[in-house]
């Protein structure tokens, strides 16, 4: 099963209270990129982002709030394509469990994830990133068979 991520990538922001000045930083510093893409972000990030790049940014629930998980739900459901998670690996946080599953749904259905700024840089330059392109996503039904889904 594959899906086609268009030209126009929908790209979640998301980053721990301890990295939201480097995300931030981040985003003014791509802002002619990511202006040309459908942003999606957890609270404070998300508003954040928005004054700082002056564009839209659909801003879900904080992340101890939920934020995670409807970023994560989007992720299955196909309606995200790239995460973009500036995390905090110094401080343990409230909602670990909630980031966990989160990573886990970008890596089960084959999302780019970025993580650190560095990451963040190669995939915002890839020429794949402002192309189309065919996301491979792994053919789970032996799994969902054998565990009666």
């Amino acid at each position: 099963m594959n899906r086609i991520l268009e030209e126009r990538k929908r790209v979640a922001l998301v980053a721990h209270d301890n990295k939201k000045a480097e995300l931030i930083e981040w985003t003014k510093y791509n802002k002619n990129i990511l202006r040309k893409h459908q942003l999606f972000a957890t609270g404070t990030t998300g508003r954040l982002v928005e004054e700082a790049i002056d564009t839209h940014v659909t801003k879900l629930l904080s992340g101890p709030l939920g934020g995670d998980q409807q970023i994560g739900a989007m992720i299955a459901e196909g309606k995200i394509d790239i995460l973009i998670f500036f995390w905090d690996p110094m401080e343990a946080q409230p909602h670990d469990p909630d980031i966990k599953a989160l990573l886990r749904l970008g890596v089960v259905w084959n999302i780019p994830i970025a993580s650190d700024r560095s990451t963040a840089d190669f995939l915002l330059t890839s020429s794949l990133f402002h192309e189309k392109y065919e996301l491979q996503i792994p053919d789970y039904s032996k799994y969902v068979k054998r565990n009666n889904f």
